[in-house]
């Protein structure tokens, strides 16, 4: 976990690193102060009273900052899948892509409080019940940020059929997406027909479960050729599409130019091998 007592910084002097992804999922909390966010390629204005959400896997890195006041918390997964009658909050990390949430004006003290709570309790030797108390902690907060989201239903925790099954589909794909592009696999492993995932992802998500899947495998694609050098072919291989062509197709219609193009364009310079 990491504070921020007024902390002032540019893109070259950023306390973290250049773009990075996690084996685990963060929170940013805004108390004030402003900055600049970029999340897999797209930049999101840091603004006061806010909660930013990113999840396992996400390319990201704070460019900017101006007198910030606030904390980023960092969890493992198994956190959000609490014992007993704790809810889960995975769906607050799967499924979308930068998370902002308005924390309302008076509860951003009691938020804050919170998080020094469990700022305290991690700098502080492992005892008895360490891991609950920084559980139930996280679980409050992350409580707080889905009251603070109901204009999305798909992040409610009371939410119809469709939308859980979404959920599901959203964790099952960010499993294997890389493995797995046929609706077929997901249905068996999500124990549903084709059919009924079609409906529910259609209803829930605007899109059937073909075209979510390939924009997940893309998603990976284009991080892979903004963040790294790796050969085309090797990318498309390591999404799991063994045409190349087909691959590079894909690619095209869901960001609009070839794999190349798009890292040439980003790079400003020589796109790498094919």
């Amino acid at each position: 976990m990491i504070l921020f007592e007024g902390d002032t910084f540019t893109d070259e002097a950023c306390p973290v690193r250049s773009p990075h992804r996690h084996e685990f999922h963060e929170l940013f909390w805004t108390r004030s102060g402003e900055g600049r966010h970029l999340l897999d390629g797209d930049r999101a204005t840091v603004t006061a009273n806010t909660l930013m959400l990113t999840g396992r896997g996400q390319i990201h890195r704070f460019e900017t900052a101006r007198n910030l006041f606030g904390a980023v918390i960092r969890f493992g997964g198994e956190l959000l899948h609490g014992p007993g009658s704790l809810p889960d909050f995975g769906h607050l990390f799967v499924g979308h892509g930068i998370l902002t949430i308005d924390v309302p004006p008076p509860d951003t003290e009691r938020l804050d409080a919170v998080v020094r709570a469990l700022a305290a309790e991690t700098r502080q030797a492992v005892e008895a019940h360490s891991t609950d108390v920084h559980r139930y902690l996280l679980m409050t907060l992350l409580a707080w940020a889905e009251r603070w989201s109901v204009q999305d239903p798909f992040l409610r925790h009371e939410a119809p059929a469709d939308i859980r099954l979404a959920r599901r589909f959203a964790d099952v794909l960010e499993r294997d997406f890389s493995r797995h592009h046929d609706v077929g696999h997901y249905a068996r492993e999500l124990g549903v027909s084709p059919g009924t995932l079609w409906r529910a992802l259609s209803r829930a998500r605007g899109r059937p479960p073909r075209t979510l899947i390939t924009e997940r495998v893309m998603l990976e694609a284009a991080r892979l050729l903004r963040f790294t050098d790796m050969p085309v072919g090797a990318i498309s291989e390591k999404v799991g599409v063994q045409d190349q062509l087909y691959f590079s197709r894909a690619f095209k219609n869901r960001y609009g130019e070839a794999p190349l193009a798009y890292r040439t364009r980003l790079h400003g310079g020589d796109g790498g091998g094919a």
